[in-house]
């Protein structure tokens, strides 16, 4: 029982276990039980689905305000906005990669899932690595903030570049040392089939765990901006994590609605940019200006305004194509 007691990155044991509890839980019940089968998932059933996470992430973020005070839950809920709206950037991207393996809906939610487990760890890498440097070198965050403003300021007036599958150096590295089958094998990321040169049986992978390492290369570029950003309203590691983690569950599971409708969403690339700023410029703010943090309600409602701000105008402007486009 001491050793649940224990703090580790500014929190006792048995808070971190308790999270890593409820996580596991939640993916069990989602492989486990509601896609116990492959199936092909709907918009219907994607939105279900996302209701759930995002609730779930709610009442744990109300939790939080309960038990660690509502400068924390007001933290929290900073941190899973911010994560949930840089992600939806993940989406586009995220088709992609399935039209380029020409992965079916089917198989989709396979590959998702086991990219949430990746982005845990990775995530979890990340922070640590993050927290430690704060705690050790406070004038880190003024890097992080100088790394915000100059990213939002490039989203701002740089033009979208497309994305060429076929040129990404980590497909390249995966292709020349490892066997990959041409085509697809059901729902198997490794198959054992005869060597090319010979009849020894050996084991290869397929597209579908090509397009897995994929996803999982887009999340670690993208956490890039988003651990510093979340890092920037906090420097707890334990808000820091848990608001990145439900954030992704919940955008994951919204996957199959978005990707069906992520072009009506095109102005929001410039909100996200003034919310990277303004992050960034918050940390200068609050040390150099207000001799103090600013207060996190006032970070949450500007976080809360640009976005919804950004989300109703790229529905306004793009109403004309309000028919969702085939995917």
């Amino acid at each position: 029982m001491d050793f649940l007691m224990l703090i580790w990155l500014g929190q006792p044991v048995w808070l971190w276990l308790s999270f890593i509890a409820i996580v596991l839980a939640l993916l069990f019940f989602d492989l486990g039980v509601l896609h116990k089968k492959d199936h092909e998932i709907g918009v219907g059933e994607s939105l279900k689905l996302s209701a759930f996470y995002i609730t779930a992430g709610i009442l744990f973020g109300g939790w939080v305000w309960w038990y660690l005070g509502a400068v924390s839950g007001m933290q929290y809920f900073t941190g899973f906005l911010i994560e949930k709206s840089l992600s939806l950037d993940n989406v586009f991207v995220i088709s992609l990669i399935f039209t380029y393996f020409a992965i079916p809906r089917i198989y989709q939610h396979r590959v998702l899932f086991w990219g949430i487990l990746g982005v845990i760890v990775l995530r979890a890498l990340m922070i640590g690595v993050g927290a430690t440097l704060v705690a050790e070198y406070y004038w880190t965050l003024y890097i992080f903030a100088v790394f915000l403003i100059f990213t939002g300021l490039k989203m701002l007036f740089t033009n979208d570049q497309a994305n060429d599958m076929s040129k990404n150096p980590l497909l390249g590295f995966l292709r020349r040392h490892m066997r990959v089958t041409d085509q697809l094998h059901g729902q198997q990321f490794f198959v054992r089939a005869p060597a090319a040169d010979s009849d020894k049986t050996v084991l290869w992978a397929t597209p579908l765990f090509l397009a897995l390492c994929m996803i999982e290369l887009v999340d670690l570029v993208f956490a890039v901006d988003s651990v510093p950003a979340i890092f920037a309203i906090t420097t707890d590691p334990f808000i820091v994590y848990t608001s990145n983690i439900f954030a992704i569950l919940g955008l994951r599971a919204l996957y199959f609605a978005l990707a069906a409708v992520i072009h009506r969403f095109h102005y929001l690339k410039y909100a996200l940019a003034l919310v990277l700023v303004f992050i960034g410029s918050k940390i200068f703010l609050g040390d150099f200006v207000f001799d103090g943090k600013v207060p996190p309600v006032f970070s949450l409602a500007v976080t809360f305004a640009l976005l919804a701000g950004g989300i109703l105008f790229s529905l306004w402007k793009t109403r004309q194509t309000a028919v969702m486009k085939p995917y």
